[in-house]
């Protein structure tokens, strides 16, 4: 035990150090995801599994006019070929290109189930057809012509392209999703007429900032409609960084139905967001009680979206009911924008949008000059064949006589008429019935054409004005098959500003609005019970617990815990335990730390005031709008040194404060001596030489002070009998008035 063991020497075996390893290869699997997989290329938008799916359908032959085959042989060839992963991804790369709701302009059109907008999977592979549509047709153009570079596929036994020549602005107009190592890409789908404009007005002004385009791309297109909520300024800057996001709502209407009753229709749905599931969720919260004022929700969808919202009554607003749903479910959905893609197909980058637009609009040009570099080669052929040709239509018996006599007659040809290899094999392959004096006529008439086609591609080459003409003249023709008044060209996405409603209290709004009483334990325990319940004396409570305090509310209130540290909590009265038991602990609700007690509850009222007092005798008055605390922390108003606490919060509602110290003196002041504050420890309210605050309270000093003994007795010390006790904040007070309790509490 505990020798080491020495790996064999010698052989084949390397050392290497294991992170060195891992760093290595993880960075080959980070490249290859980020190159081969996840990022789409910025020039034709597509991801290698798309590019590779349109790729076999060309060779395919599934043309937009061409029959379609089933999707089984299309992922078969993509798999077997060029792509080998999983025939279910590869099937789904596929149906995603073919579904209308998925994709602002399909890639694929396809027969048979290829699923719907409620989230329902395509049918399996065997059972379904495709072929390319006029889109997928126009990214193809010109593959055959030396567009763009191809490479060995995976098995070296085959080529596929790099890139697609792409004369349609695929990037922006689908979109893209995908997530990387260390990164990801998100692009929402956009008008391609709206990007073709773009693209033009940045052909005539190369120097066409981002923001100078959104005035021709004012937003996204989505498939499935929906309205964009977000305000110009921080579209444009979503589209100058390349980095955003936009708020997409369901677009809706006011139905009325019969009696002055009306019911919601929504028609569009926020793009990506399965319908199932979104009726599910709506469903969900109304058995919640978390949509007081929604009745019913139905789905009568056919081939159109059309929910059905019922409101609980006809008085609700409208406005109200949709903000209520567009805060709670996905009808209101934000939708991320981060153009993260390989520039150049080559290097992760977030583009802006004339970034994006810059590098389709060079790789059009790179494939007209490559498309017309080849053609010239194409030309340059023929009329080396035509030319080898019209020399032998000059002397057509002396060439039959070669042709007929010598045995070499090729080496003949090429001795006697000067000709090259091309021009005597062309020769050599023409059929008799080619020599009619037709056909030399067909051949000069050829030979005049290609010259003349000939000169106009020399000339297009030698000017890069000409090429961007040559550009624009092709994006304009796009554009033609997806102008806004074409039935796929049109926008189908809409841009509004938010409805004002600031003035609207949601907290209220999302719950049923029912009198509860609320009862708090001395041990901190909370519950509540349904109405206004004057007689809580049969009430339970756990073990040796007892009522501490109970009030009346709304279950649409909130409800402020002070504790004992001098922070305040909010609790939402709708969520608090109800029913038969003993509700719930308050510390489960909320983060109170190790040693903290609570000291009072009660329900928020708005622009109210507080005084709160430390046992240190420091306190001061703080607006409760300034109490309310949005997390399980709450908020620290009174602070204290050790061994302080927070011993009184009491409502204002008065001129002039009493309190008492644990030495039983009490001190009359008037209330505007003690500073409004929202934080802090406050300024000294009475003066101790030993002990602290037991209570203060603030009362109208023409009613006089009133408390209450140990027997729930009132009594009332008139204003003109309290001068002995009346004094300035800070001073040490006297022995209270006879009768007094011996608590040195006033009493609720």
């Amino acid at each position: 035990m505990g020798k080491t063991v020495t790996p064999p020497s010698g052989g084949e075996i390397e050392n290497i150090n294991l992170k060195d390893a891992l760093e290595e290869r993880y960075l080959a699997y980070a490249l290859s995801t980020i190159m081969h997989r996840a990022l789409p290329d910025a020039r034709d938008g597509l991801k290698p599994v798309h590019r590779r799916i349109l790729h076999a359908m060309r060779l395919l032959r599934l043309d937009p006019k061409s029959a379609p085959k089933k999707c089984a042989r299309v992922v078969g060839d993509v798999m077997g070929q060029y792509h080998p992963h999983g025939d279910q991804s590869i099937y789904d790369a596929l149906v995603r290109m073919a579904q209308d709701f998925a994709q602002r302009y399909p890639l694929v059109e396809g027969q048979g189930n290829f699923g719907n907008i409620d989230g329902d999977n395509a049918a399996a592979m065997r059972y379904t057809e495709a072929k390319l549509t006029e889109v997928a047709r126009l990214l193809l153009e010109g593959i055959d012509e030396d567009a763009v570079d191809f490479r060995e596929t995976y098995d070296q036994t085959n080529e596929e392209p790099i890139v697609l020549p792409a004369a349609f602005p695929n990037l922006l107009a689908n979109g893209s999703q995908g997530i990387a190592v260390g990164m990801a890409t998100s692009i929402p789908p956009h008008n391609a007429a709206e990007l073709c404009d773009a693209a033009l007005y940045l052909i005539g002004h190369p120097n066409a900032s981002s923001e100078q385009l959104v005035t021709f791309v004012p937003g996204p297109d989505f498939p499935t409609g929906g309205i964009v909520v977000d305000t110009p300024s921080s579209i444009m800057e979503t589209y100058r960084t390349g980095r955003g996001s936009f708020r997409v709502r369901a677009r809706w209407n006011k139905e009325d139905v019969s009696r002055g009753t009306w019911n919601i229709v929504v028609t569009e749905i926020p793009y990506s967001v399965p319908k199932s599931r979104l009726i599910e969720k709506i469903a969900e919260l109304l058995q919640e009680k978390k949509l007081p004022l929604l009745a019913d929700v139905r789905d009568e969808s056919a081939e159109d979206v059309r929910i059905v919202l019922e409101p609980r009554s006809r008085t609700v607003d409208p406005i109200i009911l949709m903000e209520s749903l567009f805060r709670l479910t996905e009808l209101e959905s934000r939708i991320p924008m981060n153009v993260n893609v390989l520039a150049g197909g080559k290097v992760p980058k977030v583009l802006g949008l004339a970034e994006c637009l810059r590098e389709w609009l060079n790789h059009r040009r790179d494939v007209l000059i490559r498309r017309s570099t080849h053609r010239l080669s194409v030309i340059d052929r023929r009329l080396e064949i035509l030319g080898g040709l019209l020399i032998v239509y000059l002397d057509l018996d002396r060439v039959i006589k070669i042709i007929r006599e010598e045995d070499e007659p090729k080496q003949e040809l090429m001795r006697v008429f000067k000709l090259t290899e091309i021009q005597a094999n062309a020769i050599l392959d023409t059929r008799l019935r080619s020599l009619r004096k037709l056909e030399e006529m067909e051949l000069k008439r050829e030979q005049a054409a290609l010259q003349g086609e000939k000169a106009t591609i020399e000339t297009l080459l030698g000017s890069e004005k000409i090429q961007w003409k040559t550009v624009s003249s092709e994006i304009r023709e796009a554009r033609k098959l997806f102008g806004p008044e074409t039935a796929l060209g049109k926008r189908r996405t809409v841009f509004a500003e938010m409805p004002d409603t600031s003035d609207i209290d949601f907290a209220e709004a999302m719950v049923e609005r029912e009198p509860i009483t609320v009862l708090v334990s001395q041990k901190g325990w909370i519950r509540t019970m349904k109405g206004h319940v004057a007689d809580i004396s049969g009430v339970q409570f756990k073990g040796d617990d007892a009522l501490k305090t109970s009030f009346f509310t709304e279950t649409t209130a909130k409800i402020m815990v002070a504790a004992t540290n001098g922070r305040f909590f909010t609790l939402e009265a709708s969520k608090l335990p109800g029913g038969r038991g003993f509700g719930d602990p308050i510390r489960l609700m909320v983060d109170l730390e190790e040693g903290a007690d609570f000291i009072s509850a009660f329900p928020y009222k708005a622009n109210a005031k507080l005084l709160v007092v430390g046992t240190d005798g420091r306190g001061f008055v703080v607006p409760t709008n300034d109490l309310v605390a949005n997390t399980r922390k709450g908020k620290q108003i009174l602070n204290l040194d050790e061994p302080s606490k927070a011993v009184v919060v009491t409502e204002v509602e008065g001129d002039t404060v009493a309190i008492i110290g644990e030495n039983r003196k009490m001190l009359v002041f008037p209330l505007k001596q003690i500073p409004e504050m929202t934080r802090g420890k406050g300024v000294r309210l009475q003066r101790y030489k030993d002990g602290g605050v037991s209570d203060a309270k603030v009362f109208k000093l023409k009613e006089g002070l009133t408390w209450k003994d140990t027997a729930g007795r009132t009594w009332t010390v008139a204003k003109e009998d309290l001068r002995d006790w009346i004094g300035d904040r800070a001073e040490a007070g006297r022995l209270p008035p006879k009768g007094f309790p011996r608590s040195n509490s006033f009493g609720s």
